[in-house]
């Protein structure tokens, strides 16, 4: 079911600029009317100044005008290597998947499009601080 999706982050996995930790990572967002956008993570020498692949792919949504969306698939691995293990997102992109996905929104981890793992993001960030927290 979710082939196309992983098939489309292990893509964009390979665009990852990572010269300092040589960890590559992709990420696609599927939005609620089916766009799929990408993302890969883009490292700097000051470290805060570094983007996760999850984060790009939002910000490529969000630039399009895309505020809702059903899934995410994360691929990960070294440089020059195919992903051994899963990528999960770390605690910024959890809560920047948040924003707009939701607890219901499905987080998927993968290895490749025969192995991989799914959750829902309510799992992976359980009592998430979002928009109805601060009203």
């Amino acid at each position: 079911m979710w082939e196309e999706l992983i098939l489309a982050a292990l893509k964009a996995r390979e665009n990852a600029y990572a010269p300092y930790s040589h960890y590559q990572v992709g990420a696609a967002v599927l939005t609620a009317d089916g766009a799929v956008f990408t993302g890969c993570n883009v490292e700097n020498a000051s470290y805060g100044a570094t983007c996760c692949a999850e984060r790009t792919a939002v910000f490529q949504a969000v630039s399009a005008g895309k505020r809702k969306w059903k899934a995410v698939a994360i691929a990960g691995g070294m440089e020059g290597e195919d992903p051994s293990d899963y990528a999960y997102p770390c605690g910024i992109c959890r809560q920047v998947l948040s924003e707009f996905g939701g607890p219901d929104l499905t987080v998927i981890v993968a290895k490749s499009p025969d192995d991989y793992r799914e959750y829902s993001l309510g799992e992976l960030l359980p009592s998430s601080f979002g928009g109805d927290s601060i009203k």
